[in-house]
């Protein structure tokens, strides 16, 4: 971590430091950012009284109760979760209940889950909880989204991350990543089968507003139970709906990438 964080930076920074692991000590903190452990204390004293931090056993502190607040706040005004979740209950009612209906959005350099409709408790499907993350280049989920990205965009993420997509998909090169790609915007839905969960396949259409790709809608489903064009004609339908309502509101609220 730079020496030269600024003062207002690092309290962000250490919010940061808990992506890594779930508890930190001030003396952990300090060394972690190259400050002092007495900046570091008033730092971390600053996030507790905010509630954004909570003291534990052994000097330690984990997230506190701030974020749940906000994250409840988020789940009651965002315009994408109010608009998509009755269409993902109803798409997991025109298919299976063997199915977990997931709505995705880009989070730096990979794909997050915000939120998910599970089909029968029996049958559920994989684990895919709001604030999960997944590569950006593996799925269906995650491969939607990459499709819609501009040349120069997608370029760099696979420069940036050419030794672990290659290893993940055995070998592809960036032109072969392209095909795949175009091929996925052209049909309008991308498949991956066991990509994530064995066993399961993945369909994914893009959510758009203004012709720009904000979000990706998926079905995963029990590879026995997928008839998959009937599926596929599914997820492209309620994708277009959504999209249709979400131009209808207005998408100033949607951060331009």
């Amino acid at each position: 971590m730079p020496n030269d964080i600024s003062t207002r930076n690092r309290i962000l920074h250490i919010l940061q430091l808990y992506e890594r692991r779930d508890s930190w000590s001030v003396d952990e903190i300090a060394h972690e950012m190259g400050t002092s452990v007495s900046s570091s204390y008033r730092d971390v004293q600053e996030l507790m009284r905010l509630e954004f931090l909570t003291a534990v056993v052994g000097a330690r502190y984990v997230l506190g109760p701030a974020f749940s607040h906000f994250d409840l706040l988020m789940r009651q005004n965002d315009p994408l979760l109010r608009v998509a979740i009755e269409h993902m209950k109803l798409l997991i009612a025109a298919t299976t209940s063997s199915s977990v209906s997931i709505l995705t959005r880009s989070y730096q350099d990979k794909v997050m889950c915000i939120h998910q409709e599970i089909g029968h408790t029996s049958e559920r499907v994989g684990r895919y909880e709001r604030g999960a993350t997944m590569p950006l280049f593996r799925g269906a989920t995650s491969k939607v989204v990459l499709a819609h990205q501009n040349r120069r965009t997608l370029e760099k993420i696979y420069l940036d991350h050419e030794e672990e997509m290659r290893a993940a998909a055995h070998g592809i090169t960036w032109k072969n990543l392209r095909e795949e790609l175009d091929a996925i915007r052209k049909a309008g839905v991308a498949v991956s089968d066991s990509d994530i969960t064995e066993g399961t396949t993945g369909i994914a259409a893009p959510l758009f507003i203004d012709k720009q790709v904000v979000a990706g809608l998926s079905l995963v489903v029990r590879t026995e139970h997928c008839e998959l064009d009937a599926f596929k004609a599914a997820v492209i339908e309620t994708a277009h709906k959504v999209s249709e309502r979400l131009s209808d509101i207005g998408g100033s609220w949607i951060a331009r990438g």
